[in-house]
């Protein structure tokens, strides 16, 4: 008979060969977790959703890694019923509850609810043996399909490879639209990583994904977005107010289409009808935050693309009240809407002083090291360019290179110093050459 030491150590055993959100390798900081979390409540909970049940399990595990463990079960559960609502099959159970009762195994596990995780264990074993992978040495594609999609919320550094798993996923099974253009996108994501401008295999590849799934605004305004890149000057407006109507019967969601569109407007419209757009939007939906994060960056965008002389205080006020508004709305994961929000106090004269005080606060608070990389990064910039503070400006962006975090914020800060150094005007030209040289050991 075997003892309790052994009972566990097999138990545990065989919750490390599940494949679920507990065993993919995903260990984001609580500030991730926290943005993540926001990120997927924006996209919404719209019944038509093919996603639903995934974003429910993302929603579980994060909850629980954030220690809300009663919210976690609540979300897992949901994911349950969303799995087999979408499905629609003369059953309840199939592969795609492969994850979800990984997950549900895992977290009665931790919560010391051993005869329910292996419940969960056996209900695993069950479908798996039911419903094998149609390609042997393989999992089964309902698996590898979520499995991709779950990394590419964790970066664009991971989108190569849930591109990969989504091209296994389709190979087995070839008539998941979603999974088409899922695949699409995570490619755009991977391409993005390195070049703003779109290959034209992925063009070709999002030009036929769109066709068999015409219904999916935010992969057109993406493909359209790309398209206005790639014609180098030819006019694209009324396509573009033609996706827009479109896009504002749609119920609200992170993925509605409505972000690439206004990037896309300001880009090669103007951003004036970027600004009506989205204000057109929070007239229909006024209580959606994240309709107020969009009009909020459309006015940043605006001041910022004009010279300061031209500036209109009550543009700069419109701004200032959907930033704070943001920030009350997202309290968790408002860090680069609060570092927005200083760069627009800047550029109103009379509230400078202002922009101060959030640096002030932001560098009093407690911060994972990937947000003080952007910190250090934006308040070197405000030092320079609006203190003129030359020495603490280059303290800070010394600060900011220093943490081992790639980033794009990292590179700025490492770009900055490299200038310093070649143009050999600053008497901190020797301190910066011996701090560059130690980063690249």
């Amino acid at each position: 008979m075997m003892s309790a030491a052994q009972n566990q150590s097999t138990l545990e055993a065989k919750l490390g060969a599940l494949q679920c959100h507990f065993t993919w390798d995903i260990d984001p900081s609580r500030s991730k977790l926290f943005r993540l979390r926001d990120s997927l409540e924006d996209i919404g909970t719209d019944e038509g959703n093919s996603w639903l049940g995934h974003i429910y399990n993302l929603q579980g595990y994060i909850h629980y890694q954030l220690g809300f463990n009663e919210d976690a079960r609540r979300f897992f559960s949901r994911a349950t019923e969303a799995f087999r609502q979408m499905r629609n099959t003369v059953s309840d159970e199939g592969p795609w509850l492969v994850v979800n009762y990984g997950n549900l195994a895992w977290l009665h596990h931790h919560l010391g609810e051993q005869a329910e995780s292996q419940t969960y264990l056996s209900k695993v074993d069950t479908l798996l043996n039911e419903y094998p992978s149609p390609s042997q040495d393989e999992l089964h594609p309902e698996i590898y399909a979520e499995k991709a999609w779950t990394l590419m919320k964790f970066g664009k550094n991971k989108s190569l490879l849930a591109a990969d798993y989504f091209q296994r996923a389709i190979r087995m099974q070839p008539d998941m639209v979603e999974w088409h253009t899922s695949h699409v996108l995570a490619l755009l994501n991977a391409n993005k990583q390195y070049d703003e401008t779109v290959e034209e295999n992925i063009l070709e590849k999002m030009r036929i994904a769109k066709e068999h799934d015409p219904e999916n605004l935010y992969l057109a305004a993406l493909y359209l977005e790309a398209c206005a890149e790639e014609r180098k000057g030819k006019r694209i407006e009324d396509e573009a107010r033609e996706l827009a109507s479109k896009i504002l019967r749609k119920p609200v969601s992170a993925y509605s289409g409505n972000t690439p569109l206004l990037r896309l407007y300001r880009r090669h419209l103007s951003v004036d009808e970027a600004i009506d757009l989205a204000e057109e939007a929070l007239e229909r939906h006024p209580d959606e935050r994240y309709l107020k994060w969009s009009a909020a960056l459309c006015y940043k965008w605006k001041i910022f693309s004009q010279k300061d002389h031209l500036l209109e205080q009550s543009m700069i006020d419109r701004a200032i009240s959907l930033h704070k508004e943001v920030i009350s709305l997202y309290p968790d994961s408002s860090l680069k809407i609060k570092l927005s929000l200083a760069s627009i106090y800047t550029k109103s004269k009379r509230r400078q002083d202002e922009a101060g005080q959030i640096y002030e606060k932001l560098l009093e608070s407690h911060l994972e090291p990937a947000d003080k990389q952007v910190l250090y990064n934006a308040y070197a910039k405000y030092l320079h360019f609006i203190r003129n503070e030359g020495y603490q400006s280059i303290k800070y962006h010394m600060k900011a290179a220093e943490i081992p975090i790639q980033s794009s914020w990292r590179n700025n800060s490492i770009k900055t110093l490299e200038r310093i150094r070649e143009r050999n005007r600053n008497h901190m030209c020797r301190e910066v050459e011996e701090f560059l040289a130690k980063l690249q050991d």
